[in-house]
Parts: C-alpha cells; sequence; structure tokens
C-alpha cells in the first residue's frame, strides 16, 4: 500500500474580479503574517498592483521582488527574501509561478497561485519547469494552498497564450496513450482516476472549441478550469505523466535546439499532432481541434525550420529516457522523422 500524500489546493477561486478580494483571502486562510510577491515586469500593473491595493487596504504587510526568468539565480534571489512566516505569492505567467512554487518550497513557506495568462498547466501542479544554461529540468515543488485566478485578467492576457494553454492541454490526450503503453510494456505505475481527469481536462477545451475565443471572460475561465483540472491529474499521479509524454519530449528538444523557443503549449500542440499519428489515432482531429483554437499547427507557424523539427523528433527519447513513449528507448530515424512530419503536414 502506497503512503504518498495526495497535495491538492485548499481554496480556489476562478472569478472576475477576484484578485481585489487577496487580501480577505490571505486573511481567511491566516496568510497575513508577512506576503512576498513574486511577480514579472510585464504582470506587475495587470496582476501585482491591484492585489497590493487589496493587501494594503487590510493592513497586510507585503515585499515585491520582480523575476524575469525562471533559473536558479532567480530563485535563489527570491529565496533570501522568505522568512518562516512569509507567504509567496506568485502573481504573473508560467515562469513567475514556477519560481514563487519552488522558492516557497525549498523553503518550507505557503505559496498561492494568482496566474496572470492561461498558457499551461504548471499554474496548479505540484511541479516546476527551471531552465539552467545548457537544460530545462522538470522539478517536484508543492501544490499551491490557494489558486486565485482573476478570469477578467486571463482574458485580457494575448490570446495566443490562451491558445497555447489549449494547447497543452490537448496535449494530454497522448500523454496518456504513452503512459498506458509505459504500463503495458514496462510495468509503469498507471492511476486510472489521474487519467480520467487528464483526458477530461482535454475535452474540457475539445468539447468547448466554439465557446474559446479572444477577450471573452467566460473563455478564458473555461481554459482556467481546464488547467485546474489537469494540474489536479499531475497531484494525484505524483508525476506529470498525465499531462507529459512524446509530445513533451519533442517540444523539449526543440528548447535545446533553438535559440528562441516558441511558446511551450504552441510546441506540445504541433508535437500532439505527429506523436497521435505514431500512436494510431485520428492526428486530423487533434490538428483541427487546434487550428480552432487559433494555435498553430506547422513549423513555419511558430518560425521553426524543418531540419529543426526533424532534429528535435530524432533526439526527444534521450530528454528523458526514464519515461517511456511511443518513441522507444532508441527513438526514430531521420527518414521517418521526415516521413511523420510530411505525413502530418507540420512541414
Amino acid at each position: 500500500m502506497s503512503n504518498r500524500k495526495i497535495q491538492m489546493p485548499r481554496e480556489v477561486y476562478i472569478d472576475p474580479g477576484i484578485i481585489k478580494d487577496t487580501g480577505e483571502i490571505c486573511k481567511s486562510l491566516h496568510l497575513d503574517k508577512k506576503i512576498l510577491i513574486v511577480t514579472g515586469s510585464h504582470t506587475y500593473d495587470v496582476g501585482a498592483v491591484p492585489a497590493i491595493e487589496s493587501l494594503e487596504s487590510n493592513d497586510i504587510d507585503y515585499d515585491v521582488i520582480k523575476v524575469d526568468k525562471a533559473s536558479e539565480e532567480s530563485i535563489s534571489e527570491v529565496e533570501e527574501l522568505i522568512t518562516p512566516d512569509t507567504t509567496v505569492l506568485g502573481i504573473g505567467g508560467g515562469k513567475v509561478i514556477d519560481v514563487a512554487k519552488l522558492s516557497s518550497f525549498n523553503q518550507g513557506v505557503y505559496f498561492v497561485s494568482m496566474p496572470t495568462t492561461a498558457s499551461h498547466d504548471g499554474i496548479v501542479s505540484p511541479m516546476a519547469s527551471i531552465k539552467n544554461p545548457n537544460t530545462s529540468i522538470s522539478a517536484t515543488a508543492h501544490s499551491p494552498i490557494a489558486v486565485i485566478a482573476d478570469s477578467e485578467i486571463l482574458a485580457q492576457s494575448p490570446f495566443r497564450l490562451l491558445a497555447a494553454g489549449c494547447a497543452d492541454l490537448i496535449a494530454n490526450f497522448t500523454a496518456i496513450k504513452d503512459w498506458e503503453l509505459a504500463h503495458r510494456l514496462k510495468n509503469e505505475s498507471f492511476s486510472e482516476s489521474a487519467a480520467a481527469l487528464s483526458i477530461m481536462s482535454a475535452h474540457l477545451i475539445t468539447d468547448n472549441i466554439a465557446n474559446i475565443k479572444p477577450n471573452l471572460e467566460p473563455s478564458a475561465r473555461i481554459v482556467m478550469k481546464s488547467l485546474f483540472s489537469g494540474g489536479m491529474a499531475i497531484s494525484i499521479a505524483g508525476s506529470s505523466r498525465p499531462a507529459s509524454g512524446s509530445e513533451h519530449l519533442f517540444s523539449h528538444a526543440l528548447d535545446k535546439i533553438l535559440e528562441k523557443p516558441a511558446l511551450h503549449g504552441e510546441q506540445c500542440g504541433i508535437g500532439t499532432i505527429m506523436m497521435m499519428y505514431l500512436h494510431g489515432g485520428d492526428w486530423k482531429a487533434i490538428r483541427d481541434a487546434l487550428k480552432a483554437v487559433q494555435a498553430p499547427t506547422t513549423a513555419a507557424e511558430i518560425g521553426v525550420a524543418e531540419d529543426d523539427v526533424i532534429e528535435a523528433l530524432m533526439m526527444a527519447h534521450e530528454i528523458r529516457p526514464e519515461r517511456y513513449t511511443i518513441l522507444g528507448d532508441n527513438g526514430i530515424c531521420r527518414d521517418a522523422a521526415y516521413e511523420l512530419a510530411h505525413k502530418t503536414e507540420v512541414i
């Protein structure tokens, strides 16, 4: 019997204007001794300022630090400002959330996730992606004690980010196929409930595609709720398996090859088209769903050269050798990679 605990947020708010209640929410959770706001240069005005106004009106002491990238250096800078009674509020996009998550985890204090974009599922999961000079690592941290997602702010963020979030969720379809394959061929542990929740999260997008449009608060709420349930699947599994398979390995390979990668969700979406083809599934349905949410489906749309796509496909299986996927232990050869990218019209 496993004694592994499953971490979940204690309270979740996904509502328009909810950021104005930040102070009251922190007080109700007894997190009001000292607040450290971790934010970014672009998200300070849109996210941190209204949160600060709410903290000030509730007489809550706070500090602010701005971070530009999710790196070890950023984490160290944030950790220096954390005391035992600090609560860390991560207000921003994926990089800010990851830095807030890992620095609070390392210092053993609570963390509140306050996303200003709905671009990927790291908003509520216990995993964080940190970039080192030569590589990107996925680190285990902790789930936020609370999620405060203002759907009005999310709706006002560039629609490209929301579309990338949708693509990251659509990637769950192939991630689960890979996980099932690893379970059958490698006897890897598998959670039916985590898999079911992950697939449900993806269907929340594909079943509501007609309702996902730019600058609409209800659209942002649909995507945020889907990202939340996808993050919960990761918590239940105790790993990123429910949301990260061969399509993510392809994206991570592109990150290594490209000087300036596209958005994480965009790369994963394109990877999902190709990996669904390898699985013998309906890759055209994946492509059509991505097109419907205005997510890219070709290398040209994200400014990636054909050769880089081929290279990424060939090296993807090496990114996480312990994670078995449809790419197998030895990966695919150049001819097969070209054929795959060509047949799925990625190149």
